[in-house]
Parts: structure tokens; sequence; C-alpha cells
């Protein structure tokens, strides 16, 4: 029997600028762009739970956010300082698994060989680790699969440890808006709740053929997903053949700014997390699925090996191009990395600033 942790440290972005600035611990915090008075483009990166008492979510613009919550603290992204406490962090967590997937700078998959009542104890062990070293918090989702562990690891944040038994895993998931399975979004969950599907049971027990009439191949991944079967493994780092991120947009956008904002955000992302594997690259793909689900890939193969964020800045945005110039508004943006070439482990980030 696979068991498999999800780490997902709390609110991380802005956990660390309250741990750093102690006049902001119990505020509320925003990471991201300028507000400008309120007239500020860009996104929302992360928000201190403090503030999403008031409706501010990652994702959301920063003009929004503004509004909801004027009296925050408004930071900017200081990705040098994350992927140093990410690094430590991943250091400590690292041992304790059969194999490791570091996923972004704010989680990981374990897979861990022993049994569930073993995994409680290494998931609360982990937890005090990183509170007791670092500072921090973070919640942990245990299951048989990684798609279980994910959903539990947000079941009780912050600093929660849900443990989910195989028997339990229908049980589990079938009362959970179908929100929260990997790809539904807005207008994926607006789709479902047209044929009267609004949790994860419901979908589990929908007729798959028609879910293919609305979704093509992507039903079938849905219904599978939805009866909580997830086939991926947990792939260690060295294994690893490409890099990639994704944000689904709360709401449909056709908003340059935005769109530009979120790009760079998750370009920075990937670039950190190559950085960190001791990789470099040569393609770089961009990923755009509009409101109609409609879904497009584009990219391009280097002449030579990079590691730089200019270049994956640089190159995503001549790819995005002809996507922006239909007009069309955008549910999802993801850039991936891939033609990846170990160069040397664990270098420091602010050798690539």
């Amino acid at each position: 029997m696979r068991i498999v942790l999800h780490v997902d440290l709390d609110a991380f972005f802005a956990a660390i600028e309250q741990k750093e600035r102690p006049e902001l611990r119990g505020k509320p915090v925003v990471v991201g762009a300028d507000p400008k008075g309120g007239k500020g483009r860009g996104v929302v990166s992360t928000t201190s739970y403090e503030a999403r008492e008031y409706g501010v979510h990652s994702g959301m613009p920063i003009a929004q956010a503004y509004r909801l919550c004027p009296h925050a603290a408004f930071v900017s992204v200081n990705f040098p300082v994350y992927r140093q406490y990410s690094d430590r962090i991943m250091a400590i967590i690292r041992p304790y698994a059969k194999r490791f997937q570091q996923m972004s700078i704010d989680e990981a998959f374990l897979e861990l060989d022993c049994t569930f009542d073993e995994a409680r104890e290494i998931a609360r062990e982990i937890q005090n680790n990183v509170r007791e070293k670092e500072g921090l918090s973070c919640s942990i989702g245990v299951g048989e699969n990684k798609l279980v562990a994910k959903i539990a690891s947000d079941f009780q944040k912050p600093n929660g440890i849900t443990v989910v038994l195989p028997n339990s895993t229908r049980r589990f998931l079938q009362n959970l808006p179908v929100r929260k399975l990997y790809g539904v979004g807005k207008r994926t969950e607006e789709v479902l709740r047209g044929l009267t599907i609004t949790t994860i049971g419901e979908l589990a027990a929908y007729d798959k053929q028609r879910l293919m009439s609305y979704f093509g191949k992507w039903g079938i991944y849905l219904h599978l997903l939805a009866n909580g079967i997830d086939a991926s493994t947990v792939e260690e780092g060295d294994d690893m053949k490409s890099i990639g991120r994704e944000i689904t947009f709360d709401e449909d956008t056709d908003d340059y700014p935005t769109i530009e904002q979120t790009l760079v955000l998750l370009a920075d992302d990937v670039c950190n997390e190559a950085v960190h594997q001791g990789y470099s690259f040569r393609t770089i793909t961009i990923k755009v699925r509009f409101s109609s689900f409609e879904t497009h890939t584009r990219q391009r193969t280097l002449k030579r090996l990079h590691s730089d964020r200019e270049t994956i800045n640089d190159v995503a945005r001549e790819l995005i191009q002809p996507c922006l110039e239909t007009k069309q508004r955008m549910r999802l943006l993801g850039v991936r990395l891939s033609g990846l070439k170990i160069y040397g482990r664990q270098k420091q980030i602010g050798d690539y600033v």
C-alpha cells in the first residue's frame, strides 16, 4: 500500500514577511503588486490569514484587494528570501521520504514506507521541526495517492494534519465541492452546476459518456479523480522531465496587465525551482486555456541551455502574443520548462537574481 504525504506551507510568503517583520504579525498582509491607492495593476500572490478574513485571496487583482482591505500591509514579492526559507524547510522534510517531489516553492509530496499510524506521527514530527527550526507552520495531508493527500492537506488549515485511510477515500471526497479537484476552476464549476453536480460524490456517480460530451477526454479524467483514482507517481528530482506551474484565474480575464503579471510570477517560480534543483533548460512552453475550455500550448526550443529568468520571461511573452490577439478571456495560464540538464546541485538563488 502506497502512502503519500502532501506538505503545504501555510500562507508561505505572507508568513515569512510576518516573521521577518514583527510589526506585521497579527495584521492583514498582502504579497504582490503595488496597489497604488487602489489603481495598481497585477495580482495578489499570497495573503496572510488575517487578510483572508476580508475576502482577499491569491490571484485576485491587486486593486480589488485594496478595495476590500485598504489598511492591509501591501508588500512586494521577495523570491530570494522565500527561496532561502524553502531550501531550508525542504532539507528538513526530504529525509523522511522514500521518494520526494517538490512541487513548488511551498509544497512537496513524500512517499513513505510505513503504516498510516506511523505516517501520522511523521507528519506531526515534520510540523514540529518546521515550527521549531524556521518558525513557520505547515498543513499536511496523508492518503493513498497524491490527489487525496493534496486535498487532505487543505482540509484543516492552518497547521492541520488530515489522514485519509484507503477505505475512507470516497467517503472523505463525496461531500466536498467539485472545486477541490485538480483543474476545476470557476468556469468548470459553473458547467458542472448546470448538470446538477456540486459535490465530488455527485461527479463520481455521474455518467462518464455524458461528461465526455461536455468535456471530451478531460471528462474521463475528472470522473477518475472524483472517484479518488490517481496513478501519478512521486517523482524524484533527478528524474524530473519538466518543471511547470499553472494558475486558474478565479474569474476569466482578458486584462493584459493581469495576464502579464501572472506570467511573470509563473516564470519566476519555474526558474527558481530549476535553479534550486540544479537544472538548466532548453525548451519553454506556455499553456493557455480560454473560457471556452479550448486549450493551446506553444513552445520554443533554444539553441543552447539557459538558467536565467530573463530568457523565460522574454520567450514566454513572445509565445503568448498570438493567444492575446484572439481577444478571448483566459481561465488558465501555465509556464513549463523542459529539455532539462543537471549542471550542479543546490545552487544559491542569489547567484541568479
